[in-house]
């Protein structure tokens, strides 16, 4: 069974979980921690001025990172929806893992490259 971060009551929360995203890791554990703590409404806002890049977050974008969060963050929106819960009361607490390690298969010099791949967990709690 997988080990989330946090464990509300399951009937006041709703948890989603992205493995394998191919996103780097440092940048995706900064975007969950700035979004950590906000309101629903107010954390998707927030990804979707990185992702116009109306907003820097520690002067940078990070649009890859913040496309994939924004999509988890939908997908528990509508898990909210489908257990009767109100969307507007909900807080994210969002986390950031090292995912598996694979290396590409090249030729010779640029033999045993990784690739960067993240595991991410969000939960959102009804407040």
């Amino acid at each position: 069974m997988l080990k989330y971060t946090l464990n509300p009551k399951p009937e006041k929360s709703v948890k989603v979980y992205g493995r394998g995203l191919r996103i780097s890791g440092k940048s995706s554990v900064l975007v969950c921690r700035a979004i950590t703590g906000m309101n629903l409404d107010k954390g998707k806002k927030f990804l979707q001025t990185l992702v116009s890049r109306s907003q820097s977050l520690n002067g940078k974008y990070y649009t890859n990172v913040s496309k994939e969060i924004l999509n988890l963050l939908n997908q528990a929106e509508n898990n909210t929806e489908f257990k009767g819960l109100d969307p507007g009361r909900m807080v994210i607490h969002a986390s950031a893992h090292k995912g598996f390690t694979f290396y590409r298969a090249r030729r010779f010099k640029m033999r045993r490259q990784k690739r960067k791949v993240t595991n991410i967990q969000i939960v959102l709690v009804q407040r």
